[in-house]
């Protein structure tokens, strides 16, 4: 896939690393939109994928943009203002809605500083587990810009208008302990412990059934932005599907012979 995006399939698992280490893993490097888009695009096309874990190398989940290219006008920061509106479109909101498009349920296993754009796309994943030694923060305004990434949408959602309000027009970071007390993540684990957590809740949703997995995930994305008659609607549709895949009569036998269902993804 690239250096700066490793991708790692483990049975029906897979890690994606930001491996920017050395600079705590920047986010909105010219080429980084592409390697996202391409790694969502390979993920939703294999079958055989059921969860992905999206996790930073060395002591960061992400520190956010790349200060000093915006101290010099640089690399995806530089041009004109018609040029760089091109660069956040083409390039930063790719990584976004790369993320957003999983089809997948993602867990956001965070290591680290989650900072701007990197606490935007932790908060794009389904859910986040983060070690005791993460910090969280929305510090657009402190660096005099505007939440540019999607995080003025996702926050309110997540954790409620008044703390994503305070986050924002504070820039203070929060702490782990402070962001599980808010709902920004599930949990909060020693760090050393952090990618053995996110493994263990990645393989008991690969449990599941993994086309109504997905399915599953469509009605949650969706009931975020649509209207309940609208989700009711989908869920008619979708579960008449789901009604004659072979993994629900699967599902149905294994509850009867108390055993462990075995699916197929049919």
């Amino acid at each position: 896939m690239s250096e700066t995006l490793i991708y790692e399939k483990q049975g029906h698992v897979v890690t994606l690393t930001i491996n920017r280490p050395e600079s705590r893993n920047p986010l909105g490097e010219p080429g980084d939109g592409d390697n996202f888009a391409a790694a969502a695009a390979r993920i939703n096309a294999d079958r055989d994928v059921r969860c992905v874990i999206l996790t930073g190398a060395g002591k960061a989940f992400s520190a956010g943009g790349n200060i000093k290219a915006m101290q010099t006008t640089s690399g995806a920061f530089g041009g004109p203002g018609v040029h760089l509106r091109e660069s956040y479109r083409q390039n930063i909101h790719r990584i976004v809605k790369s993320v957003w498009g999983l089809e997948v349920p993602v867990i956001a296993a965070i290591n680290g500083p989650a900072i701007g754009l990197g606490n935007d796309v932790a908060s794009l994943c389904d859910t986040r587990i983060a070690a005791d030694t993460a910090l969280f923060g929305a510090t657009f305004l402190k660096i005099g810009l505007v939440p540019g990434d999607g995080g003025a949408w996702l926050l309110p959602r997540i954790i409620g208008m008044a703390r994503a309000s305070e986050l924002f027009y504070t820039g203070d970071v929060i702490k782990a302990d402070v962001a599980e007390k808010w709902g920004l993540v599930s949990q909060v684990v020693p760090a050393a412990q952090l990618i053995e957590s996110a493994q263990a809740l990645a393989a008991k949703i690969c449990v599941q059934a993994p086309d109504v997995l997905r399915m599953t995930k469509q009605l949650m994305r969706h009931g975020m932005m649509t209207s309940f008659d609208n989700i009711m609607e989908m869920s008619a549709a979708m579960q008449a599907l789901a009604h004659h895949t072979r993994d629900h009569k699967e599902a149905l036998s294994a509850f009867s012979e108390k055993r462990t269902p075995f699916y197929t993804g049919e």
